[in-house]
């Protein structure tokens, strides 16, 4: 905020109300779980246009279903700061992940526009309305399409119930074939800002309600399939085996083991695993298995991907395994601008919070966005980090300071030096 500003205590509170009030829009009444191009996806759509509209706002929707709100500058027509996150969830989601940069966002315009303050630039808060990829298996979609960067080829995948992605947009009430409308300029943009809350254990551990972001990691996904010779448990003798268990086991080892040995913010998972034909009596002879590698670096992960790759040939050899190793999702680290990064650090820094930087390993809407603007994120500390669970919780008062600080950026927003 600027000198002499006074801070209306109430954006905790409203920010609270909201997040409950959306957490109720649910297509499950006992869990949480709002998907893209959903019934429950347009009611909140609805809901959240009509909180920018109070905000003082113009707002719709956008060729994608992103809900997009612009509160003006001090002139018509100027470029704007946009802010945004995503309204959409997973399946048995928490509340926070998503809405609360969404209507931090919203909270921090209406108490501009309650003061009668406009800038010398505009707003604009977007709501996403896919970005977890639950529905059709593609991340990122709303973002995408507002970078320009939306595959066309998406439009025939089809959900678990056998709507494709273009029956279900033009059942929301869209056109399929207009998604470009939705697609923005560079020139358009200063900059992109995200509020979210951590997903992570850091920023309580270091007992801090906000952070800075310096990076959203970059993520490989790997799918292996090991086939060697099922037989029976009782009369193979144990030297002659060619056991596809036993070989993802250690090539499961060696993901843990390389990770864990690196001092880079390596992290890698194996998070699905199948052995055929999945009988207690008999030796498996084909096991399939996800790998999900992370790092604040894109050299960094595809060295350690390299490496780890290298020493599973090298066990399916010694242990006469067929293996088959297909890279299935590759996203490239999205670096903070380090003028946002500072400009945020100086907004918590005022707020009477010390300033501390972490990257995110999880996936957010600005790894898409940055294709069109320089990217910053603020950090909100979660309860125990816990995130895409009914548990997920923030703190009242960690929701209000990031809405200070928010507050605070936006207030003393300086565009990039050319």
């Amino acid at each position: 905020m600027g000198a002499g500003t006074v801070h209306d205590a109430s954006l905790g509170n409203e920010i609270v109300r909201r997040i409950n009030e959306l957490g109720a829009i649910s297509e499950e009444p006992e869990k949480l779980t709002r998907i893209f191009l959903s019934k429950e996806l347009r009611k909140a759509a609805d809901l959240i246009m009509g909180w920018m509209r109070e905000a003082g706002m113009s707002a719709h929707l956008d060729a994608i279903g992103n809900v997009c709100g612009r509160y003006e500058g001090d002139r018509p027509g100027m470029p704007c700061l946009m802010l945004g996150s995503h309204y959409d969830t997973v399946r048995d989601a928490g509340k926070w992940d998503g809405p609360l940069g969404v209507i931090t966002a919203i909270s921090c315009v209406a108490d501009l526009n309650r003061r009668g303050k406009r800038l010398p630039f505009a707003i604009e808060v977007i709501g996403f309305a896919d970005e977890e990829g639950v529905r059709f298996a593609s991340t990122l979609l709303g973002s995408r399409a507002v970078a320009g960067t939306f595959d066309e080829s998406v439009l025939n995948t089809r959900d678990r119930d056998g709507v494709s992605m273009r029956e279900a947009l033009v059942q929301f009430g869209l056109d399929p074939d207009h998604i470009g409308a939705a697609a923005r300029a560079r020139r358009e943009l200063l900059a992109y800002l995200e509020l979210h809350i951590e997903q992570g254990p850091v920023l309580e551990a270091q007992n801090l309600p906000v952070g800075v972001v310096t990076a959203i990691a970059g993520a490989t996904r790997l799918a292996a399939r090991l086939s060697g010779m099922a037989g029976h448990a009782g009369t193979v003798p144990m030297a002659l085996r060619r056991d596809a268990l036993a070989g993802a086991a250690e090539c499961i080892n060696v993901v843990e083991q390389f990770c864990r040995t690196d001092e880079g913010g390596l992290l890698g998972t194996v998070g699905y695993i199948q052995a055929r034909p999945g009988a207690t009596n008999v030796i498996p002879g084909e096991v399939s298995f996800t790998i999900d590698m992370r790092a604040p670096t894109d050299m960094h992960r595809k060295r350690a991907v390299a490496d780890v790759v290298g020493q599973i040939e090298a066990i399916a050899k010694r242990r006469q395994l067929a293996l088959q190793l297909d890279v299935t999702h590759e996203n490239r680290t999205a670096p903070c601008a380090p003028w946002l990064k500072q400009q945020i650090a100086q907004a918590i820094e005022a707020e009477g919070f010390s300033v501390f930087e972490l990257p995110s390993g999880a996936g957010h809407d600005g790894m898409a966005m940055i294709d069109i603007a320089d990217v910053g994120m603020i950090f909100v500390r979660c309860r125990g980090g816990i995130s895409h669970h009914p548990d997920e919780h923030v703190a009242l008062a960690d929701a209000d300071a990031g809405a200070r600080v928010l507050l605070r950026v936006i207030e003393n927003f300086g565009p990039r030096k050319a």
